[in-house]
């Protein structure tokens, strides 16, 4: 009888405490009634796209009660991150949405403040690199294109949508780094825009593409290029077939992240609370509706797990950028 007691009371303390956790975190998550998201830069762009999917998610399942959207431009995304800073005690509603760009552009002195300055809330979504090829290149695995750049560095070109110095440059950098080759060797082309970047890709002036998989899948669908190697961890699912850059036998990952920070020294619960209704956004058919359509992966990293990430970017891309020479 005393084990049968036991063994209930076990159960019984067990039970209510996972029943206390779950209505807990509900909890914190109902406290977000409104959210005013501020956006970067202008109408149509990664940020403004991530803020109002996110917004509309969190509508339409009845997380939150209200949204509302500010584009404010300029500065490289200065401009909204030194508002948010000098205006933070009517801020506590407003989440400023942002990306890798904050730590490229920290690191280079573009605006003298860094994520360090803010509360990270939490990454909510990641789209990995990619390295494409035209569907008729010769090239059939990444281990062919670093044997060729080997013999020949400058028979391997590689076409970016951003400048020198940019995620498009900096991601083929490390890569060949971790090759064991000379990422100063690297021919990078830069081009204004992905689009541009791709035609100099299929007209045969570049031999590969270095751009966003969300992009990349898109054209790969289509047919017009083949995408050799992606950045993830793991395999994705819109690419079961494409290898990642670890499988190829080079230790590099690499996601552009988009996530949400918030005024800094903000009240730890009202943090929480965001967080919360982040995480429980994940579990609306609403989300992933927006998510599948977009062709965004899931990256959902909270708090302390999402500053220490932020940290190792930062620590990643600011090395690969002294030795490219682009910072002292």
């Amino acid at each position: 009888m005393k084990k049968r007691h036991l063994l209930f009371l076990t159960t019984f303390l067990l039970t209510g405490l996972l029943g206390f956790t779950v209505m807990a975190s509900t909890a914190a998550a109902s406290e977000v009634e409104e959210i005013h998201f501020l956006i970067p830069g202008g109408a149509g762009g990664g940020w403004d796209g991530t803020a109002r999917g996110v917004g509309k998610a969190l509508l339409d399942s009845g997380l939150i009660e209200e949204a509302s959207f500010e584009n404010m431009s300029g500065g490289g995304g200065g401009k909204a991150l030194n508002h948010l800073i000098s205006t933070a005690t009517r801020q506590e509603n407003t989440l400023l949405v942002n990306s890798t760009p904050i730590i490229i552009r920290s690191l280079t002195g573009v605006f003298p403040q860094s994520f360090r300055d803010l509360t990270p809330i939490a990454s909510v979504i990641a789209d990995y690199a990619a390295l494409v090829v035209p569907t008729d290149s010769k090239y059939q695995s990444l281990e062919e294109v670093i044997a060729d750049f080997k013999n020949d560095p400058r028979s391997v070109k590689v076409a970016g949508g951003s400048v020198k110095g940019g995620m498009d440059h900096l991601v083929p950098a490390m890569i060949f780094e971790a090759a064991g080759v000379d990422p100063l060797q690297l021919v990078y082309v830069p081009y204004d825009a992905g689009g541009k970047a791709m035609a100099g890709l299929l007209s045969g002036d570049t031999q590969l593409l270095s751009t966003g998989f969300g992009e990349a899948v898109g054209l790969a669908n289509q047919g017009e290029v083949r995408i050799l190697v992606v950045t993830s961890a793991e395999r994705l699912s819109q690419a079961p077939d494409v290898p990642t850059v670890k499988e190829a036998g080079y230790d590099v990952t690499f996601a552009n992240w988009r996530g949400f920070f918030a005024i800094p020294e903000l009240n730890p619960a009202k943090a929480e609370a965001y967080r919360a209704v982040l995480k429980e956004m994940y579990d609306k058919p609403e989300w992933e509706e927006i998510r599948s359509q977009r062709g965004w992966q899931n990256l959902y990293q909270p708090g302390d797990e999402f500053f220490t990430f932020l940290e190792k970017q930062e620590q990643d891309i600011g090395g690969m950028m002294r030795k490219l020479g682009f910072i002292q």
